[in-house]
């Protein structure tokens, strides 16, 4: 079965993103070269220890004064990584709060991925042309296929794909686990033709995940908001 694709606009991509981008590699440099700087510190602080005289032992205070200083510069490091984090979620092209007017529309999002709800697990996929024959299958969290079947949607473009949710066996698996969808297609010559699935559908929820990217709420589906490929404005 096919669906009409909708008009759209994708996502332009701010400069406020490729400001965050830099940022992001500056505090990544200054981080690695740290590291290196502080490891050389402890081989020279450790050395200096070893050799020095024992008659006239290293300052206490200035031991834990270069200690200090080193630790300093770190925690500067680790502030600037938390202002950075600060900054992307509440501006540019991914933030949480640029990502609020996101709400209410329909997207797609180029991810195979999506949450079973209800028993029900929806996709569409845009297939090349001249497909003749194909196959969909369903994997589990772990890799696992849990459901193959042969495609029924072979046009040109936009195609949707629906899964019932049950097993090769018939049994029902249970809502809330992530399945991916990936679709094998082949045209007349036997070649292989071009097929990506999607996730469509309206935006109901903006959040931020655990590793501090913006995600995007699709039903119960959620999707990194770099993902998506169109916006529908109603």
């Amino acid at each position: 079965m096919s669906t009409t694709a909708p008009t759209t606009t994708a996502p332009t991509t701010s400069a406020a993103a490729t400001t965050t981008s830099t940022a992001s590699a500056t505090v990544a440099s200054g981080q690695q070269t740290l590291n290196s700087s502080y490891t050389t510190f402890l081989k020279l602080l450790t050395t200096q220890l070893k050799n020095q005289d024992p008659t006239s032992p290293m300052d206490t205070n200035a031991f834990t004064q270069q200690l200090v200083q080193m630790n300093g510069v770190q925690q500067q490091l680790l502030t600037n990584q938390l202002l950075q984090t600060l900054v992307s979620n509440s501006s540019g092209g991914q933030g949480v709060t640029s990502s609020v007017g996101l709400i209410g529309k329909s997207v797609v999002a180029n991810t195979a991925n999506v949450t079973l709800n209800n028993g029900t697990a929806n996709w569409q996929y845009t297939l090349g042309s001249g497909a003749v024959q194909g196959t969909a299958t369903v994997t589990n969290a772990a890799g696992q296929t849990v459901f193959s079947a042969p495609l029924t949607g072979l046009s040109t473009g936009t195609n949707s794909f629906s899964w019932n949710g049950k097993d090769a066996s018939g049994r029902q698996l249970p809502d809330g686990g992530t399945y991916t969808l990936s679709i094998s297609a082949q045209n007349a010559a036997t070649g292989t033709v071009p097929a990506t699935p999607q996730v469509a559908g309206v935006v109901t929820s903006i959040q931020q995940d655990s590793t501090g990217h913006t995600v995007v709420g699709i039903g119960k589906t959620t999707v990194p908001v770099t993902t998506i490929s169109s916006i529908t404005t109603s």
